[in-house]
């Protein structure tokens, strides 16, 4: 998914000479996943087979893919119901499949570090592997080999021996509000919900933020992209490091202080002292994000009781998805204030979501 939000607004422009539609197809593509997260978790809490539904999930991505990849001799009505549907069943291998990340892999604290790696490497290798596509090949033929990637993940996920949660055999709708109101009502779950959340606003707005102060400051978005390298690069790193050597202090104690360090680290680039400088402060604050979301989905999966579990993780990822673009939205209005400011406002959420971690129960 990681690669299409690059490859689609590219084909979009190459087919149909149409930036807008591109972003209404990313869009779409992304939408759906929020409202769909609730039922997608409690179908693979019931699911005695959770492995199948997160097989057919991924075919049916390698299939809206295949589609868009003939975008402008198809309707585009039937584009936009394809990624739609992508869309729709997304929850189920982007925070369904974390749930099940303790049973497979051993040792809690690096399985979740693996599983903060795979999300870091995918959000890098995707676009730039997109990027490089598209310097020898057309834009459909993007589209093609990310359909054909998704369908090798598909059949990869039907080998993997995922244990059924065994949810209780009650009625969907009452699955899917009792594992909201544990969310709502657990309070270190709902501190630990909200932060993480509200920290992607943060981590949504910094492209936006980082290419507005580049355009202040040299009159180019050129070094925007530079930026938001940088902080990609530095979260791959920490991801790596994190695998090696998961660390070992408490889990809420690592997110409220890699929050805190992302957001200072952050406000402190905004500063013009030039701009190697804040292409090695953002560098380094990417470096903390890995070792906050390994945390986070470890306390996720300790604090979520086992029939509620797959809910609770799809939930997550989709607020969190929700929040990132909005982040994007939030940085996109205080750019009119300049570039440094937007870009301080971005590092001003990360220490917001640290401080709110300050309600997480000492006991």
């Amino acid at each position: 998914m990681a690669g299409s939000a690059v490859a689609i607004p590219i084909l979009a422009v190459q087919q149909m000479n149409d930036v807008g539609i591109g972003g209404a197809l990313v869009a779409v593509s992304l939408g759906p996943s929020v409202l769909a997260a609730p039922l997608a978790g409690a179908a693979l809490d019931r699911a005695r087979r959770p492995a199948l539904l997160v097989a057919v999930s991924g075919v049916l991505t390698a299939m809206a893919f295949a589609v868009t990849a003939f975008l402008g001799q198809l309707p585009l009505p039937l584009v936009f119901t394809c990624l739609a549907v992508a869309g729709a069943v997304s929850p189920f291998y982007m925070g369904g499949l974390s749930s099940f990340v303790a049973d497979v892999i051993p040792g809690g604290r690096r399985a979740f570090a693996y599983d903060a790696l795979s999300y870091n490497v995918s959000a890098v290798a995707g676009p730039a592997f997109v990027a490089i596509l598209a310097l020898f090949l057309p834009a459909p033929a993007s589209l093609a080999v990310l359909a054909a990637i998704a369908a090798a993940g598909a059949v990869s996920v039907s080998f993997i021996a995922l244990r059924p949660h065994s949810a209780p055999r009650v009625s969907p709708w009452q699955t899917v509000v009792a594992g909201l109101h544990w969310i709502s009502s657990h309070r270190p779950l709902t501190v630990v919900t909200a932060a993480s959340t509200l920290s992607q606003l943060g981590q949504g707005g910094l492209a936006i933020a980082a290419v507005a102060l580049s355009i202040e400051r040299i009159g180019s978005p050129s070094d925007g992209a530079l930026v938001v390298t940088s902080f990609a690069v530095g979260s791959l790193l920490g991801a790596l490091y994190e695998t090696v050597r998961p660390t070992q202090a408490r889990p809420h104690a690592v997110m409220t202080a890699g929050f805190f360090a992302t957001g200072l680290l952050t406000v402190g680039a905004a500063v013009e002292i030039g701009t190697a400088w804040t292409v090695v402060a953002i560098g380094l604050s990417g470096v903390f994000t890995a070792s906050t979301a390994a945390a986070m989905l470890f306390l996720r999966n300790y604090l979520s009781p086992p029939h509620l579990r797959s809910q609770i993780f799809t939930v997550g990822a989709g607020l969190r998805a929700s929040a990132s673009a909005g982040g994007a939205a939030l940085a996109a209005s205080a750019t009119g204030f300049g570039g440094a400011l937007s870009l301080a406002v971005v590092g001003i959420v990360w220490v917001a979501s640290a401080a709110l971690m300050a309600a997480y129960p000492k006991a």
